[in-house]
């Protein structure tokens, strides 16, 4: 599969297509933290494919800085991964660059555009925080772009992902509007909501995945991919129990710091195979007074009573511990990850702010979740790493797709390709 990718954030969905063979001609991020972050990874499967993962754990153990290894990997100059916003200023920039390295890496066509607009703008959380700004909000009309990239490069298939939200966002005209100008542009589209946990991920995870074919006189039938599903076998515990315990504001990385061997779930995952024994980026963030014994009274409620803390009950109980004057909304604004479930709730990019609703379920522990946890219940392999300061780490997880997820997506649209 040759590939290009847009709106590609830190990579949880191209890692998924990364694991199916996809060669890829472009990765196209506005973010910057993001954006090394794909470079740092485009380098991973360099190296691999290269039988020279050793220089790559180097740069785990902080024995190579992040240049040496984009040089040892000869991606420095490489447009693989191209930092840049998507408008009309850039969209010819950007296009004669995945041209170039078309050019460069003998390739003729794209096979497949993969990729979807920041979904601020669609989601349900987003359009409550925007209010009346969200109608105005340029991000609503990013999809125009990725209609572009079709007509300009005429791929055989496109896998477009947002949130839920999209559907009915301005009572459904951002989506009508979307199908039309895919129509348009010569594809026919198939939609479903997917829920990442039918999938290999310990997480509840809801998402649009849209499948485009380029119409074809020959094909009269489309019909959705079956993709397969992974039966629920494990529990949230399995991607937590072999990681270092650890408290508020403290940092674990290097060898020898797993506190157990790995298990079958997060070989089965791909998170940790056996034999890797490098943690990295196992951060957690500092928490006052107040907020840990917020966190005792929700873990205690979870695990005690299979409750969520009630913001507004916890005020009328507990009142010393409220800071904030409005307790009718946003009353489970503290929740703890559900470690006895077949799927916590899920990760998103707010957890950047706090960490309030990603709560470890170990009392002992009394803290929320690190950066390797969260990246964990995305399906995230462990040498997998996330360039930037803490928060973009976290913001950057929870706008990812589980690569678990798109592993999945990717086996069956190279099948139908090969077909």
């Amino acid at each position: 599969m040759v590939i290009l990718d847009l709106f590609s954030g830190a990579g949880g969905l191209s890692e998924g297509f990364f694991r199916a063979g996809g060669t890829f001609v472009g990765h196209v991020e506005a973010d910057a933290h993001a954006a090394n972050t794909l470079r740092t990874r485009t380098a991973y499967w360099k190296l691999k494919n290269d039988n020279k993962l050793d220089i790559y754990y180097d740069y785990l153990l902080k024995k190579i800085s992040r240049e040496e290894l984009w040089k040892q990997a000869d991606i420095t100059n490489s447009n693989d991964v191209i930092n840049t916003f998507i408008g009309d200023d850039t969209f010819n920039e950007i296009t004669e660059k995945v041209r170039q390295n078309l050019k460069d890496k003998k390739i003729k066509n794209i096979d497949l555009i993969i990729g979807g607009p920041p979904c601020q703008a669609y989601s349900v959380v987003g359009r409550a925080r925007m209010k009346d700004a969200v109608t105005c909000d340029p991000r609503n009309f990013l999809y125009k772009y990725y209609v572009r990239f079709l007509e300009t490069f005429k791929p055989k298939m496109f896998i477009f992902e947002n949130v839920p939200g999209m559907l009915n966002a301005a009572n459904g005209k951002h989506f009508s509007d979307i199908k039309v100008a895919i129509e348009k542009a010569g594809y026919h589209i198939e939609i479903k909501e997917l829920i990442a946990s039918d999938y290999g991920v310990l997480q509840d995870r809801k998402r649009i995945i849209i499948v485009g074919w380029k119409k074809n006189k020959r094909q009269k039938n489309y019909s959705y991919p079956e993709f397969e599903t992974i039966e629920k076998k494990y529990l949230v515990k399995d991607v937590l129990d072999d990681l270092p315990k650890t408290k508020p504001d403290r940092m674990i990385e290097g060898q020898g710091k797993y506190r157990t061997e790995t298990n079958q779930y997060l070989i089965d995952s791909n998170i940790r195979e056996e034999g890797f024994d490098i943690l990295t980026q196992h951060e957690t963030r500092m928490h006052n007074e107040t907020d840990l014994k917020i966190y005792k009274e929700a873990i205690n409620s979870w695990n005690k009573n299979k409750k969520r803390l009630c913001y507004k009950e916890l005020a009328s109980r507990r009142p010393e511990l409220i800071n904030h004057k409005n307790t009718t909304s946003f009353t489970n604004r503290f929740n703890v990850i559900k470690a006895d479930t077949y799927a916590t709730h899920t990760i998103l990019a707010h957890m950047a702010m706090d960490g309030h609703y990603y709560i470890h379920p170990d009392i002992k522990q009394l803290r929320s979740l690190s950066v390797r946890e969260a990246a964990r219940l995305q399906s995230f392999p462990d040498d997998f790493y996330f360039e930037g300061p803490r928060t973009a780490q976290f913001r950057q997880i929870g706008n990812a797709v589980p690569p678990k997820m798109a592993e999945q997506i990717a086996k069956k649209i190279k099948e139908l390709l090969v077909k």
